[in-house]
């Protein structure tokens, strides 16, 4: 098979304009939407990053909402100028739900920055329980897995139960009166008036999360921070070399692949689509040319983003 040359795509591949604000959008942006309610990690990983006051001097808005699919339709319809939400732990592995989203639901976004976020987790009850009285833990289904190891040690037999979200589930154990407990973090504790039963109870200290930043722009690729793009690539059909079909045209022109990732394409089952993120902007000219290539063979292309890469932790935060 040739990889070194294809005809121009009938489609664009990045069809959306390029912003021409001086500042990245998430810094510019005087709305953001985040995974709520209020105590979320994905709120303390957004006030770690962004201050509630824009470079030009207006108060930034920080607007949460309740799951993933109100958080990013938010942005999609423009309610907001950018949100936020997690796309993969360190230990979970990919947040399914911001993935399915962006491949298959919303077809105006982009990804437009990433961070990591270091994920410290505490067992929060109300004041007066201890941890010897705990009948049920609640929290993400993300957070109860990074701590799974820490719960069968140290409350064994105890009921888990699942929530929308951490804060959502500090929220809950904060008004009931049952001897509840619930995994979240240091603001979410504060916030709802609960008190630290243990902390740091995750089951890797290392944990951390990536979250990316939503726009309906380009971000700018003039920036001299390394970068990093994300497509989604849909194979006709499940066959010998199918996944070859793509990845050679990326080895051929020496493009390091990061991430590579298959979902189900929701139309049978069996049929997947595959996530790739690869080092380098969008604009570069071994990827422009890869893509083009990967358009003449596959039924579909996507481009997510193309952005700059989020700076490995150098230390913990809480």
């Amino acid at each position: 098979m040739n990889t070194m040359s294809c005809d121009p795509p009938e489609r664009p591949l990045t069809r959306w304009a390029v912003s021409s604000l001086t500042e990245p959008l998430p810094v510019a942006a005087v709305t953001v939407g985040f995974l709520g309610p209020s105590g979320t990690f994905t709120e303390e990983a957004l006030r770690a990053t962004l201050d509630q006051q824009t470079p030009n001097g207006r108060v930034r808005k920080f607007l949460p909402f309740s799951s993933m699919p109100e958080t990013i339709e938010a942005v999609s319809s423009g309610e907001v100028d950018c949100a936020i939400v997690p796309i993969e732990n360190s230990i979970e592995g990919s947040v399914s739900a911001t993935i399915d989203m962006l491949a298959h639901e919303v077809d105006n976004l982009q990804i437009v920055r990433e961070v990591r976020h270091a994920i410290r987790h505490c067992l929060l009850a109300r004041p007066g329980v201890t941890l010897d009285q705990i009948t049920k833990v609640i929290s993400h289904p993300h957070a109860n897995g990074q701590c799974r190891i820490w719960l069968r040690r140290n409350l064994p037999g105890v009921e888990i139960e699942a929530a929308n979200s951490t804060a959502n589930a500090v929220e809950k154990v904060s008004l009931s009166p049952e001897p509840w407990a619930a995994i979240g973090n240091r603001l979410a504790g504060t916030t709802y008036g609960c008190e630290t039963l243990a902390a740091d109870i995750e089951d890797h200290k290392d944990n951390e999360t990536r979250f990316i930043f939503l726009a309906r722009q380009r971000e700018r690729q003039d920036s001299f921070e390394p970068y990093k793009t994300s497509v989604v690539c849909e194979i006709a059909k499940d066959q010998p070399g199918a996944l070859l079909l793509i990845l050679q045209e990326f080895a051929f022109r020496h493009i390091n692949l990061t991430k590579i990732e298959s979902r189900p394409s929701k139309r049978r089952l069996g049929d997947y689509i595959f996530i790739v993120d690869m080092e380098g902007k969008v604009d570069d000219i071994p990827i422009a040319d890869a893509l083009r290539c990967l358009c003449c063979k596959l039924p579909r292309v996507t481009v997510l983003g193309s952005y700059p890469v989020g700076r490995p932790l150098t230390q913990g935060t809480s």
